[in-house]
């Protein structure tokens, strides 16, 4: 065979060998982002041909001998070949490619090492959150920095809310089914349908919101409030609400009707302002008073409506990365209207809806204003969310500090009891935590003045109560700390209620027991938490005076009809009580300013099934009317 035949046929060969060779490679290194042949296809043995392949295509084709002797040098150039792309020997190809891959790819990383952290200054990007694994590199103000965000990062995740759970509506129908919910919506409605005199009604499409179903019969939205961004700080958000020049009018006339303690000059302003948030408050006050519950949250809804119709673009706070300072005056009216909304949902039993607000309170300033922190407990127990409880009380803040206030101490211990109980029912009882019987032994030491209160509140009344209270240790009323002594009575008037269950109040007489007997053997044990209490809470002022106790109780206090006479008027120079306000009326606030009052229009209200005595004292607001009468049958005829 002639050596450009030899050379013909070889190629044929390499080149289906090479073939094979690369689809093998494709099949096995899919995670390479530029595969390239094997390396011995860079030494080709056709390559070695060519290099003679012009000077023997010039010589003549000899047989013979000299035939022989070429195909006896060409041999071993072609084994060379078959070598360097073995067909068969798959596995040693596979460790020789996955070999050089990780070179590869780790000088890659070399290189491109310096180029990333450019890329991410340039980006502004936090680069942990891209590689974590550089963390060990940096210095202590980066490293410190990192886990400030991580914390950031968790407690935003432990706080997020699920918008599906913020209306009561869905829980009640998860409650007690659809039909009843539907049915009592239905009977509501047709009790409610006459919204003005005569049937009429304003129709108009109400904005979709979240956290509240806005009513048909409410007004269009008179952007009154607006909200601006104020910056970005570490991915969180700040924003503040703003008022307009409308808005700020209304606020000076109700700074007049308050000083007056006058309810009429209150509703004039709703004439013109429907959506004039503290009217709003002043009137659902009002209703709770009187007994009227539906009303009163009725008008906190319609403020909460005008709250989310003016939240910027970029607010999202069900994402737990939008902040809203208390310290600004015009963001103050949106946390007590949630805190009021989500105690009215308590009172309903959607206690499921009333945790995900207090998440959105607690998220929204972490200075916790309206003391979101001692209540959340309360609403995470009654809705049975066990697991999130614990793990909130692990990823929320920098450190796991939280159990030693009063209500977690006492009720990481309640969640404990129920998560142990649904662990032996699965018989899964190896949770490597803490039993439920020594976090109330440590809840009883650290805190032992509430079990007294707590005795008296709910009540108890077994006789192994008093033997437990003769106990020097639990006959305390006072803990030494006024900080401590506010939390304490906080978490009583709030979570009461909870050691009614039988097990609950089993598993505090036990541990109660217990204690008892661990301080006849030494008393060692209750000083150091005693020295633990004293450091926790030193402070000799009450850190938390501005939270009362009553805000939150679930029990709605009533006023006498004496003393709710005056606030329908009849101070000195105030309108009388039951007048109607004339067109026009000019008050001054105290600053001189002369504010013109609208005229007080006339609402007509069913009777039927409501309270008598709300009624009667309804009947003597100048806005108020209930239907009937000549002049009611008059106007309506010219009306038609």
């Amino acid at each position: 065979m002639s050596a450009r035949a030899l050379r013909k046929v070889l190629k044929e060969q390499e080149e289906k060998q090479r073939l094979a060779a690369l689809k093998d490679a494709e099949a096995d290194e899919d995670d390479l982002d530029s595969p390239e042949p094997a390396a011995t296809s860079r030494i080709n043995v056709f390559d070695l041909l060519d290099d003679g392949g012009d000077e023997q295509e010039e010589e003549p084709e000899i047989e013979g001998n000299f035939a022989k002797s070429t195909q006896k040098k060409e041999i071993p150039r072609v084994k060379i070949s078959v070598d360097d792309v073995p067909p068969l020997d798959h596995n040693t190809k596979k460790k020789k490619k996955k070999k050089k891959a990780k070179e590869s790819s780790a000088q890659v990383s070399v290189k491109k090492e310096k180029p990333l952290d450019i890329i991410l200054k340039e980006l502004s990007l936090d680069s942990e959150t891209v590689n974590r694994h550089h963390a060990p590199s940096k210095g202590k103000a980066s490293v410190a920095k990192d886990q400030s965000n991580l914390s950031k990062q968790s407690r935003s995740l432990v706080l997020a809310v699920d918008p599906k759970l913020l209306r009561p509506e869905n829980e009640l129908k998860r409650i007690f089914g659809s039909k009843v919910v539907s049915s009592f919506e239905n009977t509501n409605q047709a009790g409610s349908s006459r919204q003005m005199r005569g049937g009429r009604r304003t129709s108009h499409i109400m904005r979709k919101t979240i956290l509240v179903a806005p009513s048909d019969g409410w007004s269009i939205w008179d952007r009154s409030l607006s909200m601006e961004h104020l910056e970005t700080k570490d991915g969180i958000h700040y924003f503040r609400y703003l008022h307009s020049p409308d808005y700020e009018q209304a606020q000076r006339a109700y700074e007049v009707a308050k000083n007056l303690h006058d309810l009429n000059v209150v509703y004039s302003i709703l004439v013109d302002y429907p959506y004039h948030l503290d009217s709003l408050l002043a009137i659902s006050e009002y209703f709770k008073l009187v007994g009227e519950q539906q009303l009163a949250a009725n008008a906190i809804s319609k403020c909460l409506y005008a709250l989310e119709c003016a939240w910027h673009p970029l607010f999202t706070p069900l994402q737990g990365n939008c902040q809203l300072k208390f310290i600004h005056e015009t963001n103050k009216p949106f946390f007590k209207i949630l805190f009021t909304h989500m105690k009215n949902t308590d009172r309903r039993g959607c206690h499921r809806v009333a945790l995900e607000i207090c998440k959105l309170l607690l998220s929204l300033d972490p200075d916790d204003p309206m003391g979101a922190m001692f209540c959340i407990d309360y609403y995470a127990l009654r809705a049975e969310q066990y697991t999130w409880l614990e793990q909130f009380s692990e990823e929320y803040g920098n450190d796991n500090s939280i159990w030693l206030f009063p209500n977690f101490s006492y009720s990481l211990a309640v969640c404990r009891f129920f998560l142990d109980r649904d662990d032996q029912l699965n018989e899964d009882t190896d949770t490597g935590k803490a039993s439920s019987a020594e976090l109330m032994k440590q809840a009883l030491m650290l805190h032992p003045s509430v079990l007294k209160k707590l005795v008296a509140k709910v009540p108890l009344k077994d006789q192994i109560w008093k033997t437990i209270l003769k106990n020097s240790f639990f006959n305390v009323d006072q803990s030494g700390s006024p900080t401590l002594d506010h939390l304490i009575d906080i978490y009583v008037e709030r979570s009461y209620l909870i050691w009614r269950l039988p097990d609950l109040q089993n598993l505090l007489k036990d541990s109660a027991l217990l204690v008892i007997e661990v301080l006849k053997q030494s008393r060692s044990e209750a000083e150091d938490w005693a020295c633990v209490r004293t450091e926790t809470f030193s402070s000799e002022k009450n850190e938390y005076s501005h939270l009362l106790v009553s805000d939150f109780s679930d029990t709605v206090s009533t006023i006498p009809p004496e003393e709710l006479q005056n606030l329908m008027g009849g101070g000195p120079g105030m309108i009388p009580q039951g007048a109607r306000l004339p067109q026009g009326i000019a008050m001054a606030d105290n600053e001189g300013v002369v504010i013109e009052l609208p005229q007080g229009n006339r609402v007509p209200r069913d009777v039927a099934n409501r309270n008598p005595l709300a009624v009667l004292f309804e009947s003597m607001l100048p806005w108020v009317d209930y239907g009937g009468g000549e002049e009611a049958h008059i106007e309506d005829n010219e009306d038609q």
